[in-house]
């Protein structure tokens, strides 16, 4: 009988423990503005993926954004605006790093940069 309630305790408190220890996680989204093909996406994500508390990495490039899931006690926000702009890709509000932006493809670049990014026209009124 001691054995078992030992048992019991026991199991409890590694539940206890395990349940102290979940990290809470949120998801961000970025506006990734000069991030429009599937290179781009494959760059950030490759890029992200080394960053420690990060886990699921999205980047949207035909609406230019991408969504970051990750953990609060590891990373912040800053730091994943920040590693995109080292990338080579603007970020919200943080710019690009220039460095960075110039090893980009030339199709990867800006438009007004000479890139193959056009920005979408859209279509005249009643026009649709």
């Amino acid at each position: 009988m001691k054995k078992l309630i030992f048992s019991i305790f026991f199991v409890l408190g590694i539940a206890v423990t395990t349940e102290a220890q979940t990290k809470p996680v949120l998801t961000a989204t970025i506006k990734t503005p000069n991030a429009l093909c599937e290179s781009c996406k494959t760059r950030i994500t490759d890029y992200l993926k080394r960053y420690d508390g990060i886990l699921d990495i999205l980047v949207y490039f035909r609406k230019g954004e991408t969504k970051v899931k990750y953990i609060t006690d590891r990373t912040d926000i800053e730091q994943i605006k920040t590693a995109i702009a080292n990338c080579g890709y603007d970020a919200d509000d943080v710019v690009a790093e220039p460095e960075a932006y110039d090893r980009l493809p030339k199709s990867c670049k800006k438009f007004e940069d000479g890139g193959g990014h056009p920005k979408p026209k859209t279509p005249p009124p009643g026009n649709q």
